[in-house]
């Protein structure tokens, strides 16, 4: 049990955050290995772990913007930080988010079994990366708008198909909307908070509230809480080197093969 945690953990870490779709990835090992899907309390603590290790990568850039943006209520509207207007993005976005996700919600549920989707989703997902890569080259220097947040909130909320990375859609959103490859990769996390929150908030509520929650976890759900959540650390300093430089090429012909095997053995009727 403990191996299957730790692993567990290690894949969430590594999968949330690289833009290779943590949820295609678990589609495709339940279909083609038998890989069961952990507790649902488990799930919730492997997410919270990686909330975790987002507020702690980025603690300065999210403490700027919300500092600024609580400051920004008592200022005249030309003394305002950027902050400010990144908050509101955030907040416009996650709107959006929450909308297209709501509509999208049983759209998705009846993709999950289906592994054909699933690969041609990750090929669509590959097609993004390789777009990505020709976005992040020159200079840019657009500042972060409503606008931007709405764009990326709208990409962000599409992402809850399995194949789909969060990560690799709203970063590419944002390199298409002007912003430099550093602040699409920071605001595609910033963005992520609240979403993420609300969705853990949310499932512990459905799910009978903390004590459910609690009684839910497995002997040593910890285990594969700190390997999500140090997996995800890395796998974050990763991403954020690739972003920089452009090199999206190797995300993209990973998540291509992977998605051409799924969707072949999908239509060969074996999953």
């Amino acid at each position: 049990m403990t191996t299957k945690l730790l692993l567990l953990g290690i894949l969430q870490g590594l999968t949330e955050f690289l833009p290779v779709s943590s949820s295609g990835h678990l589609a495709i090992f339940q279909n083609l290995a038998g890989f069961e899907t952990p507790p649902l309390g488990f799930d919730l603590a492997l997410h919270a772990a990686t909330l975790i290790a987002t507020l702690l990568f980025f603690r300065k850039a999210w403490w700027k913007v919300l500092a600024e943006w609580l400051q920004g209520w008592a200022l005249p509207r030309e003394k305002r930080s950027s902050g400010w207007k990144i908050g509101w993005s955030i907040l416009g976005g996650t709107v959006v988010t929450a909308c297209v996700g709501l509509l999208l919600k049983s759209a998705v549920e009846s993709t999950l079994g289906t592994l054909s989707v699933v690969g041609a989703l990750l090929i669509l997902n590959a097609g993004i990366l390789f777009f990505a890569g020709r976005l992040s080259r020159g200079s840019r220097s657009k500042t972060i708008t409503l606008t931007t947040g709405l764009g990326v909130g709208f990409a962000q909320g599409l992402a809850v198909f399995p194949g789909i990375s969060r990560s690799g859609s709203t970063i590419c959103t944002g390199l298409f909307m002007g912003l430099s490859p550093e602040a699409a990769f920071d605001f595609s996390f910033l963005m992520s908070l609240p979403a993420v929150a609300g969705a853990v908030l949310i499932e512990v509520l459905e799910a009978g509230g903390l004590e459910s929650f609690s009684q839910s976890l497995p002997v040593g759900w910890w285990q594969g809480a700190v390997a999500a959540f140090l997996s995800g650390l890395c796998a974050l300093s990763i991403l954020r080197k690739f972003v920089v430089k452009g090199r999206w090429n190797l995300f993209a012909f990973y998540t291509a093969g992977l998605g051409l095997c799924a969707l072949v053995y999908g239509l060969l009727g074996r999953g």
